[in-house]
């Protein structure tokens, strides 16, 4: 009777852990083998050892990522291999001690042993807020690890890296993953995906203080090493420009949002907990770290990131490209209404709007005989959104008979009835 209990128990486990953790994965796509009544599988010769599964950890190819660990723990769970899972979450806590999600997992293994349960994080005395943040992680890091985006599909954002700009930043913040792209001969492809912890009221950050992580296009300002912050920050933090010019047009307010590491006493934070900041693990932030360019390296921040053929992104970037140079060509023909028809009427830069800065621009041409502009090192980048909007950033050579001067400008262009127009430039 009391193993029959024990099995019921752990059966009853095996079902709520599947539920909380798997039930969401795929939408409902995997088949499920539980739930029929069947006693878990017995252990047999060929079960690994603790130390094979620690050997089997160390040879997966992303060193400093546990997911892979935890689908087959998984797995296992799913198969009733009872003895197997302990082998393999034990192996995991050899390698991460600090990882609070595989020591839960583990006491529910060993707890299963003895009683029946029935929830995942049935040791007593744990609070329930911990719990929830423990479950929301493994489901997060689970469907992450089992829902990569398709081989062939990139973020729509990405439309132009410049040549020196090595790697780019998109985060989805529904997903809870920060996804590393490497800028090759143009082309952005996928280097790596991270679990990551955003703000505790999620995003769409809007106020100072509000505990959520903004949705934008930002760059990375910065870099802030550990010896100079606290022991929250974790191995160190890249500040980025939020608000930027955009936000405070909309009304956007806040500061101090950072991509930085965990504090040394967790492996890990839960999916929300932050104040805004984006966190990643120490050794995913090390693995970030040594990718970022301060200055250069874009982080898109997206609330759903919308993936598309290489083949749409590069029509979508022509489309924007030849904006970009019909509004250098037109500026080059002194023609001011032809130049000033790039503009929106919303238009803002600095203190100007677009009266005061349409009246200055016919002064200015007045004076001029010839123009020469050229435009290097172009990036453009979508902001995640409803509103069609893209960030340029280039560096401008201007010479002309009567001023020359070279700067980095940062432009802000909105779809108006089909056409791109400026809503926003100034020093970048």
């Amino acid at each position: 009777m009391i193993l029959s209990a024990v099995s019921s128990g752990f059966t009853r486990w095996r079902l709520a852990f599947l539920l909380i953790v798997a039930g969401a994965l795929l939408g409902g796509c995997l088949y499920l083998a539980f739930g029929d009544g069947k006693k878990e599988a017995p252990a047999t010769a060929e079960s690994a050892t603790v130390e094979e599964a620690i050997d089997d950890l160390h040879s997966q190819a992303a060193p400093a990522d546990p997911e892979p660990a935890l689908d087959d723990i998984y797995a296992d769970i799913e198969a009733g291999r009872l003895d197997r899972a302990q082998q393999h979450v034990e192996a995991l806590i050899a390698r991460y001690p600090k990882f609070r999600l595989a020591h839960l997992i583990r006491g529910d293994l060993l707890l299963a042993r003895v009683r029946p349960i029935a929830a995942l994080g049935a040791a007593e005395g744990v609070p329930a807020e911990k719990l929830e943040d423990l479950r929301a992680e493994a489901l997060a890091r689970l469907s992450g690890h089992r829902n990569k985006p398709a081989q062939d599909s990139v973020p729509r954002y990405l439309l132009k890296m410049r040549d020196d700009q090595h790697y780019a930043i998109v985060i989805d913040t529904t997903k809870s993953r920060l996804y590393l792209f490497r800028n090759d001969a143009g082309q952005a492809r996928l280097e790596g995906d991270y679990y990551l912890t955003q703000g505790k009221l999620g995003a769409e950050k809007f106020a100072e203080g509000d505990k959520r992580t903004p949705i934008g296009a930002y760059y990375i300002t910065s870099w802030l090493p550990p010896e100079k912050l606290p022991d929250l920050y974790g191995d160190g933090a890249f500040p980025l420009n939020y608000p930027n010019e955009w936000d405070k047009r909309r009304g956007r307010g806040g500061s101090g949002i950072w991509l930085h590491g965990t504090p040394a006493a967790t492996y890990s934070r839960p999916p929300k907990a932050s104040d805004g900041c984006v966190v990643l693990s120490n050794p995913d932030f090390e693995q970030v770290r040594q990718k970022v360019q301060v200055g250069l390296t874009p982080v898109i921040i997206s609330g759903n990131v919308e993936w598309v053929s290489p083949a749409d992104l590069r029509k979508e970037s022509g489309e924007v490209q030849r904006a970009i140079e019909t509004w250098r060509a037109d500026w080059e023909s002194r023609d001011s209404e032809r130049y000033l028809s790039h503009y929106a009427s919303s238009f803002e830069s600095n203190s100007q709007n677009y009266a005061a800065f349409a009246a200055q621009k016919r002064a200015v041409n007045k004076g001029k005989s010839w123009i020469r502009v050229r435009l290097n090192q172009l990036s453009v980048f979508r902001a995640p959104g409803t509103e069609p909007l893209v960030v340029v950033t280039f560096e401008q050579i201007y010479e002309s008979n009567n001023l020359s001067n070279t700067m980095i400008k940062r432009q802000y262009w909105q779809q108006e009835k089909g056409v791109w127009k400026i809503i926003y430039e100034g020093k970048a």
